[in-house]
């Protein structure tokens, strides 16, 4: 029983790396700036999810305007390309 037990948790361990890259902090984007792709982008995967989103309110807000194919992620072209309203 305790070997199989050990052989369990041992083929379980490649699994908790994969959790722990996943949960990896958003950066946070101080209020009133904007964040590039790369700042944003944390697991560096070549898009943005939400959770990564969440550190720019803004866009958060824009996220669903912005995702054109609806994949539920930003590539560049989506993130260069969101709706912002007009600079005055």
């Amino acid at each position: 029983m305790n070997k199989l037990l050990a052989a369990a948790a041992a083929a379980l361990i490649p699994l908790a790396g994969i959790t722990a890259e996943g949960a990896k902090t958003p950066p946070t984007i101080p209020a009133g700036q904007n964040g590039t792709f790369d700042s944003f982008d944390v697991n560096k995967d070549g898009r943005i999810s939400m959770p990564e989103a969440a550190a720019d309110p803004k866009l958060v807000e824009n996220f669903s305007t912005a995702d054109k194919n609806g994949d539920g992620y930003l590539d560049n072209a989506e993130y260069d390309q969101r709706a912002e309203p007009p600079q005055r």
